[in-house]
């Protein structure tokens, strides 16, 4: 994997780590539908405002629509799904089980897309990093209805995260800017989030503490972050990117523990160790076959 895409995944895994804990400290009365509304309803907004000039030239790509409707059905889903989730079983669960389960997602998706099976590698390392979640989402679990019904909502979140994932690296193969890519997909699903805002939203915006954290959300972990992960997209696949991504839980967890006082026992800590090395396996550069193309994946937009 090139350094700079490397780096550009890291960074963003770092701002999403954040999320988990910002939103933690809005006021009781705040909905995990109003914060993930307002994070990626607010910050696709901005994200379209700022590509707007890449983003017009999206739809002169046959079947791009196609693929911005897709990744913006994800868009929707993935905060309000996240958020909730998150809120159910706590930061570290919330964060592991849909970050986790989004590189399979992302693979199998990605499969049907290209028609390209993930290589063996990238087989063996995710297989690493469920090892690593599962010890982790063991570790901070209580038990519980709640527990289930967070848990799959972060795995709806995963599959969601997955979809705009791919759907933006699919514009990306046929020739559209990661500005584009990300400002089309965002906007697209930003829309209908501030109709969900709108509905929730009062608690938030009424507060300039609430109103502060949520700026942060939608500038960072939303603009910036996902600035940073098309830029990546444009080097390697989708499945190889959203795989180093499993690196946010590890950043989630760890401000977790050192902020708001939450604890991990060994085997926690042992599943945030699996996480990296999973990643430093995805990480290592294979030597290319002169045959290869330069671009990440086929450029045809078709099923």
């Amino acid at each position: 994997m090139p350094a700079s895409a490397l780096l550009a995944l890291v960074t963003a895994c770092a701002l999403w780590g954040t999320t988990g804990v910002v939103a933690t400290f809005m006021t009781d009365d705040v909905s995990p539908l109003a914060v993930g509304a307002f994070t990626m309803g607010v910050g696709g907004v901005v994200l379209l405002a700022i590509t707007w000039r890449s983003v017009r030239m999206v739809f002169a790509v046959p079947g791009a629509i196609r693929w911005v409707a897709l990744g913006g059905l994800g868009v929707f889903v993935y905060p309000l799904a996240f958020y909730s989730g998150m809120d159910l079983v706590g930061v570290a669960v919330g964060n592991s089980i849909a970050l986790g389960s989004g590189p399979l997602f992302a693979g199998v998706i990605e499969g049907f897309a290209t028609r390209k099976r993930p290589t063996l590698v990238w087989g063996v390392a995710l297989g690493v990093a469920i090892v690593g979640l599962v010890l982790v989402a063991l570790d901070r679990n209580s038990g519980g209805s709640n527990s289930v019904l967070g848990i799959a909502l972060g795995l709806l979140a995963g599959a969601a995260y997955a979809l705009y994932s791919v759907s933006g690296a699919r514009l990306i193969a046929a020739g559209v800017t990661f500005r584009g890519s990300m400002g089309a997909v965002f906007g697209a699903g930003a829309l209908p989030l501030l109709v969900v805002l709108a509905i929730t939203g009062a608690p938030l915006v009424s507060d300039v503490g609430n109103v502060a954290r949520g700026t942060y959300l939608a500038a960072g972990p939303l603009v910036l972050a996902y600035l940073l992960f098309g830029y990546a997209l444009t080097r390697v696949t989708a499945a190889s990117a959203t795989l180093v991504t499993l690196l946010e839980p590890v950043f989630s967890v760890v401000l977790a523990v050192l902020i708001l006082g939450e604890m991990l026992s060994q085997a926690g800590w042992l599943g945030i160790a699996l996480l990296i090395s999973a990643v430093a396996l995805a990480s290592v550069r294979r030597p290319a076959r002169k045959s290869a193309v330069n671009t990440p994946m086929d450029s045809n937009l078709g099923i």
